[in-house]
């Protein structure tokens, strides 16, 4: 019966040890392995870029200075391709999306939103060397590209009912068709064209025409009706401006590109309800 009892008693303390063992490298304690999955754009130079397993822009810096202040954990980035961040959030794969957000009343239906962080307007971009899109108003009759999901493309269309949409999922195969001369121009917030146009594979082969037609206040997106989190958010958000970081990060991904923020920026976040 004694060594029954030892063995018992082995067998048992050998348990509790391999339990505490896989509590351990759960990541869920403060031993800093816990993570937590933000929507961030991957094809947005100078916002939301993922170049092998790095990932750069304005966006992503914000969604890290949320992640670290709220003490959330290591950010694990999703790709939230525009047409599905709403998916994305009411099915929990993200805590939250950053990636040129334009706050609408049609989205608010869905999702809350905290901000606006930035101010962006809707914009085009076209090949260097092409001097007849000057405008909106120069765009009838011509193949304009835009991504599926996007604010952009319903805006133009109310705007030139004569224009021959074609819409992809990203903005870098609009990027591609525009140099393949497939179409005629692309059209999204000034802030993601100026960011193509920067980039070293496209310097002086496109432009932005600089004749903004809309004003995009870019929000954090979250759970909707979410408001204790949105509040936390929304005071990080205002912190990050005033601490002067906004500014560094403008500087670092729009300098490059001769961007300068429009009218309203930095923009005070309203309150969330």
């Amino acid at each position: 019966m004694r060594f029954s009892r030892i063995i018992v008693a082995a067998v048992a303390a050998a348990t509790a040890l391999g339990v505490a063992a896989c509590g351990g490298s759960s990541g869920t304690s403060g031993s800093g392995g816990s993570t937590v999955k933000i929507g961030v754009k991957y094809d947005q130079p100078g916002l939301g870029l993922k170049s092998g397993s790095d990932y750069t822009g304005f966006d992503v810096d914000l969604a890290r200075y949320i992640a670290k202040e709220l003490n959330l954990g290591t950010p694990e980035f999703t790709e939230a391709i525009s047409a599905q961040r709403e998916t994305l959030i009411q099915s929990d794969q993200v805590k939250f999306v950053v990636g040129t957000y334009s706050i609408t009343d049609a989205r608010k239906e869905k999702v809350s939103f905290a901000g606006p962080y930035f101010i962006a307007g809707q914009d085009l971009l076209v090949r260097a060397d092409d001097t007849s899109i000057t405008g909106p108003d120069s765009l009838a009759g011509k193949k304009l590209c835009s991504v599926t999901g996007s604010t952009s493309a319903s805006n133009l269309q109310k705007k030139v009912p004569g224009v021959n949409l074609q819409e992809y999922g990203t903005y870098s195969l609009c990027v591609d068709a525009l140099k393949a001369k497939n179409v005629d121009a692309l059209t999204t917030d000034d802030t993601i064209l100026a960011g193509y146009a920067a980039q070293d594979a496209n310097k002086g082969q496109l432009k932005v025409v600089g004749k903004t037609f809309s004003t995009e206040n870019y929000g954090v997106g979250l759970k909707k009706g979410d408001t204790a989190f949105c509040t936390q958010v929304t005071d990080v958000l205002k912190k990050y401006i005033s601490s002067g970081e906004w500014q560094k990060a403008v500087d670092k991904y729009f300098g490059p590109a001769g961007y300068k923020p429009g009218a309203g920026n930095p923009p005070t976040p309203a309150a969330c309800s």
